[in-house]
């Protein structure tokens, strides 16, 4: 059963989709502001986002980066209208060549085929408003935020999701992401525009939220391994049992993952 919902905030339109309806990461927002859409929705999706595209003029395509739910519609969307996606340079190279997709992940979400994005030009705007792109890797390599700063308003990628971490893919590093973190918090911004939770109108708050949280369980996570605490049993402590997703995707979506990534925390450089 798909996820499928319309809706609109001020001028922006958006399309929610989704194969399952498992919470809040397993659906996806496509939005369109003016005549630019940002990021393209998964490609098991597309029967619920073409017509989405096609519902107005469409000028400009932004990537934010490259996993499957982000860009899996590029490729077709630039056939079906001629517009190329404009992506981060990582993501260019990353489309061209193509990626790995873990088995779950392409259950819920389907594949990702090669796609020809063009490199973000220098200046970006969606109708007259100025476009700052910021370059927040630690849930992907390549990933960035797109700021609209006379509107305050973030797509943040997913740079937030929710204020508490619960899994983490073993491809993700959360020093790296603390630091892009960090590094959007010091813009002027209120409202988040997130792919998986939506429009977040108290977003910068929240962002501040989930940095303070990561700092608190780094710490928490630190002070037992100090104790000679074993990183598993500090997971059980801390976040409780693996729920079935961590076993389904044998671990490569897990709080162990997690715990780790905690225990590589500088927090003396984020405090």
């Amino acid at each position: 059963m798909s996820v499928l919902e319309s809706f609109s905030y001020r001028d922006l339109d958006a399309r929610r989709v989704g194969r399952v309806n498992w919470g809040v990461n397993t659906s996806f927002i496509v939005y369109r502001l003016g005549d630019t859409l940002i990021d393209t929705g998964p490609s098991n999706q597309w029967k619920f986002v073409k017509p989405f595209v096609q519902e107005k003029l469409l000028r400009q395509l932004l990537l934010t980066h490259h996993h499957e739910d982000h860009s899996g519609n590029a490729g077709a969307i630039h056939a079906l209208t001629g517009v190329q996606p404009l992506a981060p340079e990582k993501t260019v190279e990353i489309l061209k060549r193509g990626f790995r997709i873990p088995p779950i992940q392409k259950f819920i979400w389907g594949s990702a085929g090669l796609a020809e994005a063009a490199p973000l030009p220098e200046t970006i705007a969606i109708g007259g408003d100025p476009v700052t792109p910021i370059f927040a890797p630690g849930h992907a390599k390549d990933m960035t935020c797109y700021l609209l700063p006379d509107r305050g308003w973030l797509f943040s990628a997913d740079l937030y999701i929710a204020n508490y971490l619960k899994l983490l893919r073993i491809d993700e590093h959360i020093p790296t992401l603390l630091d892009s973190m960090r590094r959007v918090l010091r813009e002027d911004f209120e409202v988040i525009l997130c792919p998986h939770r939506g429009v977040v109108e108290d977003g910068k708050a929240r962002l501040r939220e989930k940095y303070d949280f990561l700092i608190e369980l780094s710490e928490r996570a630190q002070a037992l391994h100090n104790q000679g605490v074993e990183p598993l049993e500090i997971t059980r402590q801390l976040l409780g049992n693996e729920p079935l997703t961590s076993i389904l995707s044998r671990y490569n979506f897990s709080k162990r993952n997690l715990i780790a990534s905690c225990l590589e925390v500088d927090i003396g450089s984020f405090r």
